[in-house]
């Protein structure tokens, strides 16, 4: 499984921020209401981000040894899954609300709803990629004595990961 590349999560960013900007321009100009997420979405983002960490630390626990019961294979990778999902979410969702906040605070200044509600769901977003850019750094092993040779492939992926018991 490969790992987190931040050129992509900041592209994902960086498209997010142009396509928030371009659909808020079209629909304030076509008299539409701004296409910003309800505030309850923070309910489920942040469900989804304290399963992330629920999850992670648990993989964390098994891969520093303090855990004495296994973690299968699949959990592990689930969790590794989930925890990067969570990131390009988080960054998708975040580029969204920040592409509709330069529009909006450009047009209207800081006091509509729709800019606290973006405001908002931008913290939210940001909280969930950093959960999961940190749970993907739970399911790395850490390195292994080199100089043993059962120790570099035991346990992990050709990327570092942990890949539970067999």
């Amino acid at each position: 499984m490969n790992s987190l590349r931040p050129l992509w999560v900041a592209t994902v960013l960086v498209v997010g921020t142009v396509a928030g900007y371009t659909v808020q321009f079209i629909t304030a100009s076509s008299g539409y209401a701004v296409p910003v997420l309800h505030w309850s979405s923070l309910l489920t983002m942040g469900a989804a981000t304290v399963l992330t960490l629920i999850m992670g630390i648990r993989v964390k626990r098994y891969t520093s040894g303090k855990s004495k019961s296994p973690i299968s294979p699949i959990a592990a990778a689930r969790t590794l899954v989930l925890a990067q999902a969570s990131v390009y979410a988080g960054s998708t969702i975040a580029g969204w609300h920040i592409g509709i906040l330069i529009g909006l605070l450009g047009a209207s200044g800081s006091g509509s709803d729709a800019v606290k509600s973006s405001l908002l769901m931008t913290g939210g977003a940001l909280v969930m990629a950093i959960v999961g850019w940190v749970v993907e750094q739970f399911c790395k092993l850490p390195p292994e004595e080199p100089s043993s040779p059962e120790g570099r492939a035991k346990g992990k992926d050709e990327e570092g990961y942990a890949a539970g018991t067999n």
